[in-house]
């Protein structure tokens, strides 16, 4: 029996890396290297905190390594497990993650933080399946789509049912913000998967209408709106934590004020280590640090347009474009949030947050994203036909 080289499952010695294309092992270091600013980022940002709170500077640090460490060995796996594999699997783990979705909906089983219920209690852990579902609804809208032409219109139809009714679930806890960036996910998968124009159209009206009707029905959401219209309307209640985010960003100046430096995390500006960690990065590396950081994401944005670009399988693509949008865009978004641009939202920063599910779910989606790179620079396998030889008499 031949031995499995573990070597393969530990990130920084794999020595099959080297056969890898040049797309694939890019993506890897920059995925690397995004993680490794991750947690010099969350130490900072979160030390007066877990030193307040619970007399242990580096309470989260610790409690997001366990999630790296999960997160890097699926990350490990799906990069070395073929692609068409994983696929077939798929369909049953979203109907899982929406099953949890579900539950968490079922009062007094789903766990309530900040008047929300998007958490499920395992022990000491929290499971957040609608941040976990996102590498499979990234998988399975690509197979969708991918494949449209030639499903029966009663699959479609399923499928479609089966993703209105995860981002129903998601809107219900209530996480208006996360199922605005699935549901625009799924989108633009559909998008470059050439669907019509009219039933995108459709899909784009019901989304805008849904994500209203949440809105007014939710009061915390349209104070989010309000105060992002006028912060300063309501300084100390409302536009609090923006005014706090957008005087991080501007102390940073050129240069920042150091590592470790940030004055607005001293409990000035409220869940500084969560999503309004990109104000604390700002603050404390400058302007020249946040162009870097933005540089980071353009390369790796870019990458995956041509790993995009380069792969013949349909559904391959779409998985490229479907990890892209969730890996950037929710960056983006984050940004965008605390530098006002955009109503305060409950989304992370993949890879730099804290938080371990929202790091499993990233880990999981680069990973997929270096799959499709690895599998796009594999030799295409033409079969031989076979010729019949009539002998000559």
């Amino acid at each position: 029996m031949q031995l499995v080289d573990l070597r393969r499952f530990i990130p920084f010695v794999n020595p099959a890396v080297s056969s890898w294309a040049i797309e694939a092992r890019l993506l890897r270091w920059l995925t690397l290297l995004w993680l490794f600013v991750g947690l010099v980022v969350l130490f900072s940002a979160s030390y007066p905190v877990g030193n307040a709170y619970f007399d242990d500077g580096l309470y989260y640090l610790k409690r997001q390594t366990i999630g790296v460490v999960v997160g890097l060995v699926a990350f490990n796996l799906v990069v070395h497990f073929p692609l068409r594999h994983i696929l077939g699997i798929t369909h049953w783990c979203v109907l899982l993650f929406l099953g949890l979705i579900c539950i968490t909906l079922v009062p007094g089983v789903g766990t309530s933080n900040l008047g929300a219920a998007r958490w499920l209690a395992v022990g000491s852990f929290q499971i957040q399946p609608s941040e976990l579902i996102k590498p499979f609804l990234v998988l399975q809208s690509a197979r969708l789509f991918g494949q449209w032409n030639s499903l029966k219109w009663r699959v479609r139809l399923i499928w479609l049912g089966i993703f209105l009714t995860v981002l129903i679930g998601i809107l219900k806890q209530p996480n208006l913000s996360t199922a605005a960036l699935c549901g625009m996910s799924i989108w633009l998968v559909a998008l470059a998967a050439g669907i019509p124009y009219l039933y995108l159209n459709g899909a784009a009206l019901g989304g805008i209408l849904m994500g209203v009707y949440s809105i007014t029905k939710q009061e915390y959401q349209r104070r989010r709106v309000l105060s992002f219209l006028n912060p300063w309307a309501d300084p100390m209640h409302n536009g609090y934590q923006l005014i706090q985010s957008l005087l991080a960003v501007g102390s940073g100046g050129i240069w920042g004020t150091g590592f470790g430096l940030s004055q607005q995390k001293l409990f000035y500006l409220p869940i500084q280590y969560t999503d309004f960690i990109f104000a604390v990065f700002a603050e404390e590396f400058g302007f020249i640090g946040c162009v870097l950081l933005l540089l980071l994401l353009v390369v790796y944005a870019t990458l995956a347009l041509m790993v995009a670009i380069k792969t013949r399988n349909a559904v391959n693509r779409l998985v490229a474009i479907g990890a892209m949008t969730f890996m950037i865009g929710q960056s983006l978004l984050n940004i965008a949030v605390a530098t006002g641009a955009l109503p305060t939202t409950g989304l992370p920063f993949p890879l730099i947050s804290y938080g371990s599910n929202s790091m499993i779910a990233s880990l999981l989606i680069a990973g997929l994203l270096i799959r499709v790179a690895r599998e796009s620079s594999e030799a295409e396998v033409v079969p031989i036909q076979k010729r019949r030889t009539v002998a000559r008499l």
